[in-house]
C-alpha cells in the first residue's frame, strides 16, 4: 500500500459526488470498507473500462446479461440486444414518449411544488419504459412502488434486503411472460414478445436470460431515468439562463448535447464493478488479482485534470470526454432509448412550462451508493411568449 492510498473510507450516508470531489485531487485510488478498489480519475477509469482482459465484468454471483459477460459471450449477447435499440427499432416510440409526457405535464398542477424525481420523473420513466417493453398499464402502480422500494434497499445496503427486492422485481417479469407463452402465436407483438422469441448465438433465451435482460432494460433504467430527471431539473431551476436555451427552437442533437452535459456535471449513474483477472499497479497503487473495482463515473466525470472547472456548461468542449454512459465493450447499450426519452421530457415541459426553485424547500440528494437526487421540489409555471428567444448552445 502506498502513503498516498487511503484504506478502509466509508462513504455510507455522504453525498457521493461532494465526496469523491474532496478525495480525487489527492487520491487517485481509494479503498472502501467493503474491500472495493475505487478508481477516482478519468484516465483510470476509462483504461480499465476499455481493458476488458484486465478487469472482467464477472463479478455478481447472479447471472447478468449483458453486463456481467465477457468475451465472446458478450459480443454474442449484444449482437442480439443492441438491435433493440436501433433508430429504426426505436422511431416507432417517439410519437408514443411524446404524448405520454404531453399528458403528464397537463396533469401537473401550475403554481404548487412537485418532485421532480418522485412527481415527474418517476412516473414518465414507469409509463413510457411499458409503453416501449408493451408491459400491462395494471403494472404502473407496482413499478412505482418497487422503484421506491429498491432506492430504499439500496440506500440500507443490507444484503437480503436488496436481495428481497431483487426478487420481486424477478416475479413482476415472469408474470409478464407467462401469459404470452400460454397466448402462444396470440401474444401481442410488442419488445417483450420479440425478445422471447429472439437468439443468442443461434439458439433461443432461457427464461433465467431472459428474466437477467429484462431486468437490466426495467429494474435498472426506471430508477435512472427517474434520477436522471430530478439531475436536469435541478439544475435547470438553478440555471435560468441555460433553461430559456434548452427551450428555445435547438436541434435535437443540441439538446442531447445539453443534456449529457448537465449528467456529467451530475453523474447520478455512480459506479460498475470489475474483478481484475492479474495484479494490477494503477494510480500509484498495487491491487491484487481477484479484487473488486469500482470504475466511478460520476468521480470521473468531474476530474479537474480533464474538465478544468467541473461545473462549467461545456456541452461542446466536454463531448469528447464525457462518459456517462460509459466507455469501451461495456458502453451503455440503452443510451439512445434513454436520450430519446429525456430529451422528449424537456422539450414538452419547456415547451409549455417554466422550472423555479420551490422556495424554503431545498432539494435532497442522495447518498452512497446511490447518485443523484432523492427529491427536487420545484414549481412549474406557464411560460409565456414573451420569455421565449432564439439561439443556439455553442
Amino acid at each position: 500500500m502506498t502513503e498516498h492510498t487511503p484504506e478502509d473510507l466509508d462513504p455510507t450516508g455522504r453525498d457521493l459526488r461532494q465526496y469523491t470531489d474532496e478525495l480525487r485531487p489527492q487520491h487517485a485510488v481509494v479503498r472502501n470498507t467493503s474491500g472495493q478498489w475505487v478508481l477516482l480519475r478519468h484516465a483510470d477509469v476509462v483504461a480499465a473500462a476499455q481493458d476488458p482482459e484486465t478487469y472482467s465484468s464477472r463479478v455478481s454471483a447472479h447471472l447478468q446479461v449483458p453486463n456481467g459477460l465477457d468475451g465472446a459471450e458478450h459480443r454474442a449477447a449484444r449482437e442480439t440486444l443492441d438491435r433493440y435499440f436501433e433508430p429504426q427499432a426505436l422511431a416507432p416510440f417517439e410519437p408514443v414518449f411524446r404524448d405520454i409526457a404531453r399528458e403528464m405535464v397537463a396533469r401537473i398542477p401550475v403554481g404548487v411544488v412537485v418532485d421532480a424525481v418522485g412527481d415527474l420523473g418517476a412516473q414518465f420513466a414507469v409509463r413510457a419504459q411499458s409503453a416501449w417493453l408493451g408491459w400491462p398499464a395494471k403494472l404502473e402502480p407496482l413499478l412505482l412502488d418497487w422503484m421506491r422500494a429498491n432506492h430504499a434497499a439500496t440506500r440500507s445496503q443490507d444484503r437480503s434486503r436488496t436481495a428481497a427486492v431483487a426478487e420481486e422485481f424477478d416475479d413482476i417479469i415472469r408474470s409478464v411472460l407467462k401469459p404470452r407463452r400460454v397466448m402462444g402465436d396470440r401474444a401481442p407483438n410488442d419488445v417483450t414478445t420479440q425478445l422471447m422469441h429472439d437468439t443468442i448465438s443461434g439458439r433461443p433465451f432461457t427464461d433465467t436470460e431472459l428474466v437477467s435482460v429484462l431486468r437490466n432494460w426495467t429494474g435498472g433504467d426506471l430508477g435512472s431515468i427517474a434520477l436522471c430527471v430530478g439531475v436536469l431539473f435541478a439544475y435547470l431551476a438553478d440555471n435560468p439562463e441555460i433553461q430559456r436555451r434548452l427551450g428555445d427552437d435547438i436541434s435535437d442533437a443540441d439538446l442531447d448535447a445539453a443534456i449529457d452535459e448537465i449528467l456529467r456535471i451530475d453523474d447520478p449513474f455512480v459506479s460498475n464493478r470489475r474483478r481484475t483477472t492479474c495484479p494490477v499497479h494503477v494510480g500509484g497503487t498495487d491491487i491484487p488479482e481477484g479484487a473488486v473495482v469500482k470504475l466511478h463515473w460520476t468521480s470521473a466525470n468531474r476530474d479537474e485534470e480533464v474538465f478544468g472547472d467541473p461545473d462549467r456548461f461545456d456541452p461542446a468542449g466536454n463531448a469528447a470526454n464525457n462518459i456517462v454512459y460509459g466507455t469501451g465493450p461495456h458502453v451503455c447499450p440503452g443510451r439512445p432509448l434513454a436520450t430519446m426519452e429525456l430529451r422528449i421530457v424537456l422539450q414538452e415541459v419547456l415547451a409549455a412550462r417554466q422550472v423555479t426553485p420551490a422556495v424554503g424547500d431545498q432539494a435532497r440528494r442522495e447518498v452512497a451508493p446511490v447518485g443523484g437526487f432523492h427529491r427536487v421540489p420545484v414549481v412549474l409555471r406557464n411560460r409565456g411568449t414573451s420569455e421565449r428567444t432564439r439561439g443556439r448552445l455553442d
